[in-house]
């Protein structure tokens, strides 16, 4: 129960138990006694209102003893929590000891102490990606400018292959900071939404991919369930940006020579729903709820081999959160990963 409700609820409960217990003494009095007609400060009328002061006290003392277990205490509990938060060694989650005001309030601490937690996390991840990634490239071409400056007497074939290995390596580095950047520059930008027709859009997606996913030899099927009349708000180069790493990371992470790749559409109440699907190796199911952490890879080796920083996914979910919609992972009915994200439709005037 609510303390807006419980706080008035015990006041009253109060008050009646004291107005009771007053009718009930001052009868008592009365049928006892004959009614005492002298001074006000005759020590009659004092001994008669001694009891009703100590039923006074009796319930102030309550109300007192519950404000203070059940407001005060809690209150000072959580402050004095705040004061002992450590995102590096967390303590165990703070108790819920009620379903009011203060219980729900427990329950937001709870959460952004665990969003410190993630974010320090996804830091720390974020330096440990970065230095993984650019340290491979810099020790090769360290090694190969060291070799170039100690033996000056290569022949000129052997030379030009060590240059062409630092010019790959140096644009490795380049395209992975480039990534970085770009990520960094979503997070910040504002995006203009618009409406757009959700089958348009759907039915330009699938052919522009189905003609690039032949070309590497996988297989592209769509269906769709939007009619003319339904629109989306939204941004659209974001969204084409959003299938763009979806139907990169199947190909370039299904583990399969030839893929199979399905693409769905549909509406449901407010919001239009798209799925990628594919017929791949997937992935574990204890990293399905990591996906879209930032710089998190289910396979490292796969990482490097590949390329990549590991924020394909979590741009995607910034991309579909600043929409207003949401986006998940789970294990396709084809055998490989699944990802479900909903985009807002427009207001229909």
């Amino acid at each position: 129960m609510k303390l807006k409700i419980k706080l008035p609820l015990l006041f009253l409960l109060m008050f009646i138990i004291f107005m009771f217990s007053i009718g009930m003494y001052l009868k008592l009095v009365f049928a006892v006694y004959s009614p005492i007609r002298s001074s006000l400060l005759d020590s009659r009328y004092i001994a008669l209102l001694l009891p009703i002061f100590a039923i006074a006290c009796f319930i102030f003392i309550i109300l007192i003893i519950y404000i203070h277990f059940c407001i005060e205490k809690p209150i000072q509990l959580l402050n004095t929590r705040l004061e002992e938060v450590n995102i590096v060694h967390p303590l165990p989650p703070l108790a819920l000891r009620s379903n009011d005001e203060i219980g729900e309030l427990y329950k937001h601490f709870n959460k952004m102490e665990h969003r410190l937690q993630l974010a320090h996390k996804e830091q720390i991840d974020m330096i440990a990606a970065i230095a993984h990634d650019l340290k491979t490239p810099l020790t090769s071409i360290n090694g190969f400018t060291e070799l170039l400056a100690t033996h000056k007497d290569l022949p000129e074939i052997e030379k030009q292959e060590y240059y062409d290995l630092i010019q790959r390596k140096s644009g490795y580095m380049v395209e992975l900071i480039n990534d970085f950047s770009s990520f960094t520059k979503l997070e910040l930008e504002s995006m203009v939404a618009k409406p757009v027709k959700a089958s348009k859009l759907f039915e330009n997606i699938a052919l522009e991919y189905e003609y690039e996913l032949a070309g590497l030899d996988n297989e592209l099927t769509c269906r769709h369930s939007f009619t003319e009349n339904i629109l989306l708000m939204v941004n659209e180069p974001m969204i084409r940006r959003v299938f763009g790493n979806l139907f990169s990371n199947a190909v370039r992470y299904g583990g399969k020579n030839k893929l199979k790749v399905y693409m769905t559409g549909y509406p449901l109440g407010q919001y239009a729903f798209f799925q990628i699907e594919d017929n791949g190796i997937g992935v574990p199911d204890k990293d399905i709820s990591s996906l879209f952490l930032k710089f998190f890879t289910v396979d490292k080796s796969r990482q490097i081999q590949k390329g990549g920083l590991g924020l394909g996914l979590a741009s995607c979910k910034s991309i579909i959160e600043h929409h207003r919609g949401e986006i998940c992972a789970y294990p396709s009915e084809y055998g490989g990963l699944g990802i479900r994200f909903s985009l807002p439709l427009a207001a229909q005037h």
